[in-house]
């Protein structure tokens, strides 16, 4: 939920030097995610399969969101 609450908020704000400040924030998320995927998969909450689904998932939405970041006009 911190990603995308951290989207939600940056797109309030009035510039988009800003909004990039939340997406850098927002894709620092996902790297916490992942780390808590890979605890969880030490403890063996969750297995190997679950675990590669998710950290790629985890991959594509960084590279989204830093995709995304490029678009915006930083000066």
């Amino acid at each position: 939920m911190s990603v995308s609450n951290n989207i939600a908020e940056g797109s309030g704000c009035p510039s988009d030097k800003e909004f990039a400040r939340f997406l850098d924030i927002a894709r620092r998320s996902v790297f916490e995610n992942a780390n808590i995927v890979i605890i969880l998969f030490k403890r063996k909450i969750i297995d190997q399969k679950t675990k590669d689904e998710m950290l790629q998932s985890f991959d594509h939405l960084s590279r989204r969101i830093t995709s995304f970041k490029k678009t915006l006009k930083i000066h």
